[in-house]
């Protein structure tokens, strides 16, 4: 049988995203937000971006170098303060990975690599992103303009914790 989300135009899309990148620059990304959920759950909740996690050293030191590298892929940047590109109609979002530890108290060390179709990436596990989903809440920007769909994904998240539980 073959899997739907794991299968899907996004996951393909971040794949193809992080084989450029990381044959370039030698970075494993972490795919984050709502699609790295979806990955790791198998189940759809309408991933409207992908974003991406890399060290902050490609955003900040970097960020030229990044930036025409993947304009010249074919990515455009459609929000330079974001670092938000835009290629085929999917948005890719990039933000540093560091910010996991103060933020969300999730110690990149303790992330774990995934591999899929030969491109190897980071993952985080249920109970990191509940501490992710759990600290967006709490600020002011996530709270106010993402409250209900960050509370459906701790509600999500917490509910497939229960059954693993149980299991």
């Amino acid at each position: 049988m073959v899997n739907k989300i794991k299968n899907n135009i996004k996951i393909a899309a971040f794949l193809e995203n992080t084989k450029l990148i990381s044959k370039r620059f030698g970075i494993t990304p972490l795919m984050y937000g709502s699609l790295g959920i979806e990955y790791i759950t198998d189940t759809d909740l309408c991933a409207d971006d992908i974003d991406i996690l890399i060290p902050n050293s490609f955003l900040r030191d970097r960020w030229n170098e990044f930036r025409e590298f993947l304009e010249t892929n074919e990515y455009a940047l459609i929000d330079e303060h974001e670092h938000t590109f835009e290629k085929n109609g999917i948005h890719y979002s990039f933000a540093q990975i560091e910010e996991l530890s103060c933020f969300a108290d999730v110690p990149i060390e303790e992330i774990r690599t995934a591999k899929h179709d030969g491109v190897t990436f980071k993952l985080l596990t249920l109970h990191q992103y509940l501490k992710v989903y759990t600290a967006s809440a709490k600020d002011g920007y996530r709270a106010n303009v993402r409250d209900k769909k960050d509370a459906a994904k701790i509600e999500f998240i917490n509910e497939r914790l229960s059954t693993i539980g149980r299991g």
